[in-house]
């Protein structure tokens, strides 16, 4: 009628896919609480795709804020780590050219 289209659980559940927002948004926080990686990266990737998904209308919408937020956490999460190991690595060779 106002050029959007509305969802309701009757028409995604038979026509779109369902979304992974909950489950982006758990790897996203485990990833910053001390899993890094090995959450992170599954939460930035299955992110990015859903997202894709849900802009092209394959995927169900409503979970678009908590794959945003889950993705976001990740890439945080993945950055801040990288920063993390670049540093330590530089501390380590300083420390050895230290040396006297």
């Amino acid at each position: 009628m106002n050029g959007k289209t509305t969802y309701t659980s009757e028409t995604t559940s038979s026509v779109l896919e369902h979304h992974r927002g909950t489950l982006i948004l758990v790897l996203g926080i485990l990833s910053l609480v001390g899993c890094t990686f090995f959450t992170g990266i599954p939460a930035w990737i299955m992110g990015k795709g859903d997202l894709a998904k849900m802009k092209e209308d394959q995927m169900d919408p409503e979970g678009k804020v908590f794959t945003k937020a889950g993705m976001i956490c990740g890439m945080i999460s993945c950055i801040l780590s990288i920063i993390t190991i670049v540093g330590l690595g530089l501390l380590m060779a300083l420390g050895t050219a230290m040396e006297w």
